[in-house]
């Protein structure tokens, strides 16, 4: 359920009308570990699963696919998760919900903003070509988002194989869904690029980071705290990566040109 449809008014051409008109979905996501409550998510309805799956690897919280264990949906909105490894998952309790807007909210302290890293491989290489590319498979995988123009995406792509596509009205959300997608094909997900169709965050930075993914595309801007993450991890971090042209605001080694 990506999409709802709503009454509205359109404007065009100084009419107006009244139209069914399609919107993004969002509704809360309750994420019970071992049945502790430890995380709400504004969420697309859709893919559930992946998103719990990258969420709680790209948090740091769960280290491998297979210490997920068991979901369960409880509800239309509570999912619980058995890992099967030995954690205490009041360690991971959120003070507060997520927006679909933002990520590291709810975070303890900002200490605990920063999670370790996996080592980065030393490829993929990429050129403007292979990025293009990318960027185009991209498009092509965002049917909710030509339908309403209301949500992100994020896709998971190795040399040969588009490992996952996904959308999600909150971009931190399309990409835990895309890595958790792509993390139960293979883990961890690397050589890859993971692109996103929109700015590149910190945090999404740090997931793809610690997902062991060493090249990130956007179509916008990073923000300086991600450069500076990408800088620090040694990761290849693309901006304005649009027909043709992108800009390089971490380590070029991985680019040819």
């Amino acid at each position: 359920m990506e999409t709802a449809e709503r009454r509205v008014i359109r404007l065009r051409n100084g009419t107006a009308h009244q139209v069914d008109d399609r919107v993004a979905t969002e509704e809360p996501l309750e994420i019970r570990l071992a049945g502790v409550p430890i995380a709400v998510l504004m969420r697309t309805p859709g893919a559930d699963p992946d998103l719990i799956r990258g969420f709680l690897l790209t948090e740091g919280i769960l280290l491998d696919p297979g210490e997920v264990g068991t979901l369960t949906r409880l509800d239309e909105h509570r999912w619980n998760v058995e890992p099967t490894a030995d954690i205490d998952p009041e360690r991971f309790r959120r003070t507060m919900f997520a927006s679909s807007s933002c990520g590291v909210c709810g975070k303890a302290s900002i200490d605990a903003v920063r999670i370790a890293a996996r080592t980065l491989p030393a490829g993929p290489t990429v050129d403007v070509g292979r990025i293009d590319r990318v960027m185009e498979r991209l498009s092509l995988g965002q049917p909710a988002f030509s339908l309403t123009g209301g949500l992100h995406a994020a896709g998971v792509f190795t040399d040969d194989d588009v490992l996952a596509v996904c959308e999600d009205v909150g971009r931190h959300n399309a990409v835990d869904k895309a890595i958790g997608a792509a993390a139960a094909r293979r883990w961890p997900v690397s050589p890859a690029i993971l692109a996103v169709s929109g700015r590149l965050s910190f945090e999404i930075t740090q997931k793809a980071a610690v997902a062991g993914v060493s090249v990130v595309a956007g179509i916008s801007a990073p923000s300086s705290l991600a450069v500076d993450l990408a800088r620090d991890l040694g990761m290849t971090l693309i901006g304005f990566a649009r027909r043709g042209s992108m800009v390089v605001y971490a380590d070029a080694d991985r680019v040819t040109f």
